[in-house]
């Protein structure tokens, strides 16, 4: 019995021993390599990166307009001041001296114009070449002077540029053109006593009964060719010669509104007063 017992123990012992021994080896050689096995890190694919080619920017010149109004004030003055004010563009108005002492009015015109920072004024003579006698008035240069010399005076202006009544002269640093050839002594003349004579590229013209004689439409279009084939005095410059009596009426006045808001719409144009002009420096003046 004791016999007996005894060997079933035995070969029962030593079966669970063996199935003991095999699942421990088995699960110790899994963690073993499972644990020293080194995982594969995640690798995240990379594109490969295209380099942009960005257009080049073109920054466009702007080309510079610059207004002027000659033989104010006047009773077409205040109608050019209320447009300039109401875009906020500035202007250059050439001023008679004979003009601004004519009436009450006229000189209050020239109070609110010298009192506006949108406005620069300049000296057009004292009497516009003997009240339009200019083949008398030119052919005494030392006159010529003395009534621009007196228009500076009895106004107190400072500035020392100037438009020679009915003639299109300039003076100015490396510009210097004379349209009538007896006109000649005088502007070199204005120019020995330290004036500064500008001229214009496009006049906007009238009728001998006060009207404009291009439209807006018609006059932004020479604007554009000026331009475009490079006819102004100075590249990418243009003086442009109104004359502010001629904005009177209704009609005439919106005309010139038009012309302005469409000048300001293009982002080639910028306004100037014609101190600024090219050649023109007032020396710190």
């Amino acid at each position: 019995m004791d016999a007996d017992s005894g060997g079933y123990f035995s070969s029962s012992t030593l079966f669970k021993t063996s199935l003991l021994t095999i699942a421990f080896s088995t699960f110790y050689l899994y963690e073993t390599r499972r644990q020293t096995t080194t995982p594969k890190p995640f690798v995240v694919k990379k594109e490969p990166v295209t380099a942009i080619k960005l257009k080049p920017v073109i920054i466009k010149k702007k080309k510079t307009i610059y207004l002027t109004f000659d033989d104010g004030p006047n009773k077409g003055t205040r109608k050019v001041m209320d447009i300039m004010d109401a875009e906020n563009v500035p202007a250059t108005l050439f001023i008679i001296g004979e003009h601004v002492y004519g009436s009450k009015e006229q000189h209050a015109i020239y109070d609110s114009l010298m009192n506006d920072h949108l406005f620069e004024v300049a000296n057009h003579s004292y009497s516009h070449a003997f009240e339009n006698r200019y083949r008398r008035f030119y052919e005494l240069p030392d006159s010529v002077v003395k009534d621009f010399e007196r228009c500076a005076d009895s106004l107190g202006l400072k500035s020392n540029i100037v438009r020679t009544p009915g003639r299109n002269i300039w003076r100015i640093q490396n510009l210097s053109c004379t349209d009538i050839v007896s006109t000649t002594a005088a502007a070199d003349s204005l120019q020995k006593k330290g004036f500064k004579a500008i001229g214009w590229d496009l006049e906007w013209h009238f009728t001998n009964d006060q009207r404009l004689v291009q439209s807006d439409t018609l006059l932004l279009q020479q604007i554009d060719s000026l331009f475009a084939k490079n006819k102004t005095k100075t590249p990418n410059s243009l003086v442009l010669l109104a004359h502010d009596r001629t904005f009177l009426r209704p009609a005439d006045s919106g005309a010139l509104h038009r012309l302005i808001i469409e000048l300001k719409r293009r982002d080639e144009y910028n306004f100037e007063t014609v101190s600024r002009y090219p050649g023109i420096e007032e020396d710190g003046r």
